[in-house]
């Protein structure tokens, strides 16, 4: 796979350039761990809040009440006790049951917490975009560590719906050391303000643009597309120079700046494609991406749900099924605990982390955030991961629904409810 400039790693970069850019800006001279679960991700992010000195920002869809939570909540109330300024915002939909205890945890230690489209009446439900919720989870220390991923704030092995499970979901996050903290940074306080104090985020993202400086010519931009041939690699220096990109989904300019970033990598793959996804509904050029990487000699292959945590979000992936396996395909499904995890992998040198499925819900209406990353040892990393869980999986060979009535009816049954969903939500484009 052709590597990608570092944009950052050679021209001079604005803090608010890579919002200009309806694909990814990377910013080299990062460091980048990958966790799996909360057992990994919630020590590292306690000790960040507890190293942090000035300030922490933490957006999230679930910030529950259990143990797992309320250790987070503690570092954080700590750190404002300290005197470091602490923003918190939740999903009024996804933390909707837990938030008197959240108000409980961190306001009376001077925590400034919010919620984004709060649903404590009524009528809430009939304010528009209620539908488009924050999924995204994040949290950034002083501007220079960040945590970009896939894991809400609640025990792996604890459900809202289902209870507690013997094994853990199967997901994962990425820790961010460097330039590329700046942008989720960014990010998590465009979101507070509008949680906070009413303000849209388009103002805030206008203000965020228009303090942007144009840094980068027709050369520099098309290298970033990957057109042209990158710059030469980065010294080695302290730590390793990664190359990371930061990706949202809103609803401004980013609002298929992920779905692209799939697309792109998956189009340019020359050795495989690996996807991770727990809701997997995409889009007709997300499909053919996938069909024709295979007919070139990609090897592609889809970790899906085993476990249904949602029937619907399986009957709407496994409609797909027989379209899929006989492109040659391969698909798996992860049996032994509720899968959660949104990661894809490209050749040995690409590889993303987040909190984006692949439907609907994802790529047309949810907040979203992403990280890319341009390394071989975190690719690596990721494909270790991703070859334990495939030996702990079932190996699709024939679709559940294969050709005829059955799969028709299935196929228009799952496109009706999402072409209703999305048309309910105010997204009318053709999907």
């Amino acid at each position: 796979m052709p590597p990608t400039d570092a944009s950052a790693a050679d021209t001079p970069v604005h803090p608010g350039s890579w919002y200009i850019f309806s694909r990814p800006v990377f910013f080299g001279h990062n460091e980048v761990r990958l966790l799996r679960g909360g057992d990994e991700l919630f020590p590292r992010l306690i000790e960040a809040i507890g190293q942090a000195l000035h300030e922490v920002w933490l957006a999230t869809y679930i910030f529950y009440d259990d143990s797992a939570a309320e250790a987070v909540a503690l570092a954080l109330a700590a750190a404002a006790r300290r005197g470091v300024r602490v923003r918190v915002v939740v999903d009024g939909f996804g933390s909707h049951r837990s938030l008197p205890t959240l108000q409980r945890w961190l306001e009376p230690a001077g925590v400034h917490f919010t919620v984004f489209r709060p649903l404590e009446r009524w009528w809430n439900w009939l304010q528009p975009g209620q539908m488009r919720r924050l999924h995204q989870k994040l949290c950034v220390g002083d501007g220079q560590r960040a945590f970009v991923g896939g894991i809400n704030l609640i025990d792996d092995r604890n459900d809202i719906h289902h209870g507690r499970s013997e094994r853990p979901r199967l997901d994962f996050a990425a820790e961010v050391h460097g330039p590329a903290a700046m942008p989720v940074e960014q990010t998590v306080r465009a979101i507070w303000t509008r949680a906070a104090f009413g303000e849209d985020w388009r103002q805030e993202v206008l203000n965020l643009v228009r303090s942007a400086r144009p840094v980068r010519s027709a050369r520099q931009y098309l290298r970033q597309l990957r057109i042209l041939p990158p710059h030469p690699a980065l010294p080695p220096g302290d730590g390793a120079p990664v190359q990371v990109a930061f990706v949202v989904r809103d609803n401004m300019r980013q609002r298929r700046a992920i779905e692209r970033s799939l697309i792109d990598a998956i189009r340019l793959a020359e050795r495989r494609v690996d996807l991770v996804t727990p809701y997997f509904y995409p889009g007709h050029s997300f499909r053919r991406a996938l069909i024709k990487a295979a007919r070139r000699g990609v090897r592609v292959r889809l970790l899906l749900q085993g476990k249904l945590d949602y029937r619907i979000a399986g009957l709407a992936a496994r409609v797909l099924y027989d379209e899929l396996l006989v492109e040659g395909i391969e698909i798996y499904e992860y049996m032994p605990a509720f899968l959660h995890a949104k990661m894809a992998l490209a050749d040995e040198d690409w590889i993303t982390v987040g909190s984006s499925n692949v439907d609907p819900l994802s790529l047309l209406l949810n907040l979203e955030a992403n990280v890319v990353v341009r390394d071989e040892a975190l690719t690596a990393s990721a494909s270790r991961e991703f070859e334990l869980a495939l030996t702990q999986s079932l190996h699709i060979t024939v679709a559940p629904l294969r050709r005829g009535w059955a799969a028709m009816l299935g196929r228009g049954l799952v496109a009706w409810m999402a072409h209703w969903y999305l048309r309910l939500a105010g997204w009318n484009e053709r999907y």
